[in-house]
């Protein structure tokens, strides 16, 4: 992902809340990579902790957390989203250090953010900002979250381009009021599959570090790609239904599924662990359901048969960023624990 940043021209800032790890933060230092997004003022801390000065908290500012925020402004280069002009006056009246700001612009998700449509509210933002001692603008960023819901590559493409368009208008509308105005994109479908990034400046993925079962059905990856699986261990069978029972329920691995072609609603996938990795998903098995502690594995008599308990499955998540924030450590298989914030 940081050649693709390189060669289309475009910052490259990752998202870090997907492994939440300083140690495997090291490895995109030897990327070249310098600066990174996080979701949280606690992950920004940690992270700054551990020697980040350039961060960006791509969500949208909490305004009871004004000491803490300043308290990184003093330290780090900081980036904090904003969405609503009574934050953006909150700021104004309460910042005691210097920091930058993106508006968070809804280009289609409707989770978060300012519809690039609402031009009042846009401008009005852009005047506090611009007469702020202490606030600087940025630019404009968009997460478009709607292409988890696609359907087919062409379709996460197409979300891409629209939110391309909408972000290059408001580039266009601001650019000879603000220079050095950017514009900032982040799904990990988009950046995985799209080739054309028009006037976007950076982008910020994050999922695309470990990848995970709904990326490979969306076509953003392949099953090789997927780079973490959660170590469950295998606590009871059942004959009569060719269950297995494993000890990874919803609070490993979240409640997060997909359906597939067949209509069957998949929690993960499970693989065979060995000191090299593990194997291709089970023919025909899948976690079937989920409560807080239980995993239910539906699968064939063959694959039944040869797991016994208290062996350890693996289980491609469905959601790694989910499932890394549920888990308190990674293991490597070369032997080695990874810490996590």
């Amino acid at each position: 992902m940081a050649e693709k940043a390189r060669k289309k021209h475009l910052e490259f800032r990752p998202h870090f809340k997907t492994h939440q790890s300083a140690e495997i933060g090291e490895w995109f230092r030897e990327a070249g990579v310098s600066k990174i997004t996080v979701s949280s003022v606690s992950m920004a801390i940690y992270f700054a902790d551990h020697g980040w000065e350039d961060i960006l908290i791509a969500f949208p500012v909490n305004i009871l957390e004004i000491d803490e925020i300043n308290k990184l402004a003093q330290e780090i280069k900081l980036f904090l989203t904003v969405e609503s002009i009574g934050a953006v006056q909150f700021l104004e009246e309460n910042m005691d250090s210097k920091a930058s700001v993106y508006i968070k612009t809804d280009t289609g998700y409707h989770r978060t953010g300012i519809l690039p449509t609402e031009i009042n509210q846009i401008d009005e933002i852009l005047n506090i900002v611009s007469s702020s001692a202490n606030l600087n603008l940025t630019g404009f960023l968009a997460h478009s979250g709607n292409t988890y819901e696609a359907n087919s590559k062409r379709e996460i493409i197409d979300i891409h381009e629209e939110s391309i368009r909408q972000l290059s208008e408001l580039k266009s509308r601001y650019i000879r009021y603000f220079p050095e105005l950017r514009v900032s994109i982040g799904d990990t479908p988009s950046c995985s599959l799209a080739e054309n990034f028009g006037d976007i400046d950076e982008i910020r993925p994050g999922n695309y570090v470990f990848y995970d079962v709904m990326q490979y059905f969306l076509g953003a990856c392949s099953m090789e790609d997927i780079a973490v699986a959660i170590a469950c261990p295998v606590v009871a069978k059942h004959t009569d239904r060719m269950e297995i029972v494993l000890y990874g329920g919803a609070v490993h691995l979240s409640k997060e599924s997909v359906i597939d072609n067949k209509g069957k609603e998949i929690f993960g996938l499970p693989v065979k662990i060995n000191d090299l990795g593990w194997s291709k998903p089970l023919s025909y098995s899948y976690v079937s359901r989920l409560s807080q502690e239980h995993g239910i594995l539906q699968t064939r008599p063959d694959v039944f048969d040869s797991i016994q308990i208290g062996d350890i499955i693996g289980v491609l998540p469905v959601h790694s960023c989910l499932a890394a924030n549920l888990a308190k450590q990674y293991f490597s298989f070369g032997g080695k624990e990874i810490s996590k914030m």
